[in-house]
């Protein structure tokens, strides 16, 4: 911790601004998961006549990418009620590695000096744990003093190039469904998203009368060094990022109301996942509510963390959990008591967001209700 820095600082969510599939703002998303709402459609965006799969969770007019993060960026500054100033708060972007990755974020710096905003700080290009890290990042930057509040963004449209790596590389669900810890799952499914936090001292947020959407109680990475792309089948390495969360905020497994899984479809990521779930719960995961917001919304790669964390802060509010749809039928392997349909339930105090990459790289996520 940094010189002067409250021995009791806790990061909160003031501000969040999201869009996916079913457009801007965090309703028509929240209504989408708890009613097991899918936005699986064919694509038209592209040519996709030789893909194995056709479907994807896409907006049906995409602004181009750097407008889309600014946008969730501007939502995320609004709600929170930040006050614009010189060099506050810094931006952490997670984006896909590729060519036109620093245009889109020389675009995001620009259009950022007009909210106030010194620009984008760091970039990361982690796979599908990127927004993860980028927010287990920001946590620590405010939790140790060093910056009062800290932005972090993530986007993803769906284009050609990825589409065609994912369906070569068989990864994507031939039915175009995607269907986590089911019988019959075959792959994931790409979706559009772009989304934003503010992440806040609460002291800080405190004393400008920001109310605190929720809390992170707690962060947690690790790497399997298993496999370029392949989980480590006993989930071990996902288990120790959910330890390290749970560790970090003080708080038992058995305080844990829900699981907001990666469950991408993938027939071996989700078997593993269920086991790195029953390392950390035992006997407590029979009765512990768990879905793959995924199966709504899509995969959103280097986006899909952030867009899952938002959905997983929603759940603390509702008295519903985001389904798990796509569901065709127990796999004997699995033991998950997953969230099948729609119903009320009692608010989770504690919520856990997972994501893993290609790579062997685990994070997560514990979200506290405010």
């Amino acid at each position: 911790m940094s010189a002067g820095a409250p021995p009791d600082v806790r990061p909160v969510f003031t501000g969040l601004g999201v869009l996916s599939a079913f457009g801007p703002g965090l309703a028509p998303l929240t209504a989408a998961t708890v009613h097991g709402r899918t936005g699986f459609t064919e694509v038209t965006r592209f040519d996709v006549g030789r893909r194995g799969t056709r479907r994807a969770a896409l907006l049906l007019d995409p602004p181009p990418l750097a407008r889309a993060l600014l946008g969730v960026v501007a939502d995320a500054c609004r709600q929170s009620g930040l006050p614009a100033g010189p060099g506050d708060p810094p931006l952490l972007l997670a984006l896909h590695s590729d060519l036109r990755t620093r245009e889109v974020v020389e675009a995001v710096t620009r259009g950022s000096a007009a909210l106030g905003l010194p620009g984008v700080t760091r970039v990361y290009t982690g796979a599908c744990v990127a927004a993860a890290t980028a927010v287990a990042d920001a946590a620590a930057l405010v939790a140790s003093g060093r910056h009062p509040r800290v932005l972090v963004a993530a986007g993803h449209l769906v284009e050609p190039g990825i589409f065609a790596a994912f369906d070569a590389g068989r990864a994507l669900a031939r039915d175009g469904e995607l269907r986590p810890f089911s019988s019959g799952r075959t792959g994931t499914v790409l979706g559009d998203a772009a989304a934003a936090v503010v992440i806040e001292a609460d002291t800080a947020a405190e004393r400008r009368g920001a109310p605190p959407l929720a809390r992170l109680a707690g962060w947690g990475r690790s790497g399997d060094a298993h496999h370029v792309c392949r989980p480590r089948p006993d989930g071990e390495g996902v288990a120790r990022a959910a330890r390290a969360a749970l560790t970090r905020a003080g708080v038992a497994p058995s305080e844990v109301g829900y699981v907001n899984a990666n469950g991408t479809g993938s027939p071996m990521s989700d078997l593993a996942e269920a086991r790195a779930l029953r390392q950390v719960f035992g006997d407590a995961l029979d009765e512990l509510p768990v879905s793959s917001s995924k199966s709504v919304h899509g995969h959103a790669l280097e986006a899909s963390a952030l867009l899952e964390l938002v959905v997983t802060i929603a759940a603390l509010h509702n008295e519903r959990l985001p389904v798990n749809a796509g569901w065709l039928g127990p796999d004997p392997e699995i033991g998950l008591n997953l969230v099948l349909a729609e119903s009320r339930a009692d608010r989770p105090r504690y919520a856990l967001s997972l994501n893993s990459a290609f790579g062997g790289a685990n994070t997560a996520l514990l979200v506290a209700a405010a």
